[in-house]
């Protein structure tokens, strides 16, 4: 096959080398929404990491786990916010560059994050084919170590350290859920639990508008679009060979919610848990009400994947 998968052994090692630059998240409950899902729900609270998501695991992980000559040459990659913001994070820790290529209709809080860390942003159309394109003239530039999102396994073994720490924190759940992009989260998930709890049933929850990782779950073989429009701004994004090795392999089923229950979800889990959850966070949550007979008296941890949302554009607040 010719790739180089990570190993069990990379997300142990991810963890103690990442420790000192992450949270280990809470896990939140609430006896209101277990009612309501006709289950019982572990909220893996990634919405409160560093940087606002969980993909500042991975990018930490890729960050100091570069030598000192790849670090001198600064990061790079490319991000629909949170993996450019996190991957900004991790640079500022280690004091060195990185170059973030964003849609130029990524949401305007995200650009600023990356600023925010230090960070340069360099923008793109939101489509892949403009991303890649407009990367590839930025690493001609600076010779930067490219950080892939998720088709990389340094930033796979580091998202794997989330499911670790929930099956500690909240011990013989049935499955887990969390929302699917990339696939770097699910694969993650997939690495870690079936070697530490290997009869957890692992799903994925996807945008009904941006279902390429359902139907090529169906299909059998990757489909990707090109430029799917969501809500869920992070989840936009092609599975790639890493991520479909582990999510073809491992994933139960992939679930699919319209715009109208991903709203809903992302609504609830700011009145129950207290917390701000953005819209691709609500997804995995938005699937299990949708889907009762499949969860129904089941111990369920839900990945809530990050915070980052623009506080003046909420969704419920667009008609959307």
């Amino acid at each position: 096959m010719g790739m180089e998968l990570p190993s069990y052994a990379d997300v142990v090692a991810a963890q103690a080398r990442i420790a000192p630059h992450v949270h280990r998240t809470p896990v939140l409950t609430s006896r209101m929404m277990d009612e309501q899902a006709g289950a019982s729900l572990f909220f893996k609270c990634e919405t409160l990491q560093k940087a606002g998501a969980f993909k500042a695991r991975g990018a930490a992980n890729a960050v100091f786990g570069l030598s000192e000559a790849q670090a001198a040459r600064g990061v790079a990659t490319h991000s629909s916010g949170n993996h450019g913001t996190c991957l900004a994070y991790a640079a500022g820790r280690r004091g060195i560059p990185c170059t973030v290529v964003m849609p130029r209709t990524a949401p305007q809080a995200k650009k600023d994050a990356v600023r925010g860390y230090g960070g340069r942003v360099v923008e793109c159309e939101p489509s892949t084919t403009s991303r890649e394109a407009v990367f590839a003239g930025v690493l001609a530039e600076t010779g930067a170590e490219f950080v892939h999102p998720y088709n990389d396994k340094r930033v796979i073994a580091g998202q794997g350290t989330c499911s670790l720490e929930l099956i500690e924190q909240a011990p013989d759940l049935d499955a887990v859920i969390a929302p699917i992009g990339g696939g770097g989260m699910v694969s993650g998930t997939c690495l870690a639990l079936s070697q530490a709890a290997p009869r957890v049933r692992i799903y994925a929850a996807e945008p009904e508008q941006a279902d390429d990782a359902a139907r090529s779950f169906r299909a059998g073989h990757i489909i990707a679009d090109d430029a799917p429009v969501t809500v869920a701004d992070g989840l936009k994004v092609p599975l790639k060979a890493l991520t479909w090795h582990f999510v073809s392999r491992h994933v139960t089923d992939i679930l699919t919610v319209s715009e109208a229950e991903i709203i809903a979800a992302m609504l609830l889990i700011w009145k129950r848990l207290k917390i701000i959850a953005e819209p691709s966070s609500a997804v995995p949550l938005a699937a299990v009400l949708k889907n009762p007979a499949l969860f129904a008296g089941q111990r369920v941890g839900i990945i809530l994947t990050g915070s980052n949302v623009d506080l003046d554009r909420l969704p419920w607040q667009q008609g959307a």
